[in-house]
């Protein structure tokens, strides 16, 4: 089976949560659950992380290059 890490950058936990005309209504863990039952269908299997630090998303893609099978 496939590996596919989705990473989300900063303020992206506060989707859904602030300024709805701007930013929409759906929250991270709204995509997060439709990016799921997508991912099911297609035998694909997701890990998700998110970070407000930038250093941690550089981190969490070069621990991802032997680990998954896309980003």
């Amino acid at each position: 089976m496939k590996k596919i890490i989705i990473i989300n950058g900063p303020n992206l936990n506060l989707l859904g949560k602030r300024e709805g005309n701007i930013y929409g209504d759906i929250s991270l863990e709204d995509i997060k659950i439709k990016c799921e039952k997508k991912s099911n269908e297609l035998k694909v299997k997701l890990f998700f992380c998110q970070s407000n630090n930038e250093g941690d998303l550089i981190n969490y893609i070069h621990s991802a290059q032997n680990e998954f099978d896309g980003i």
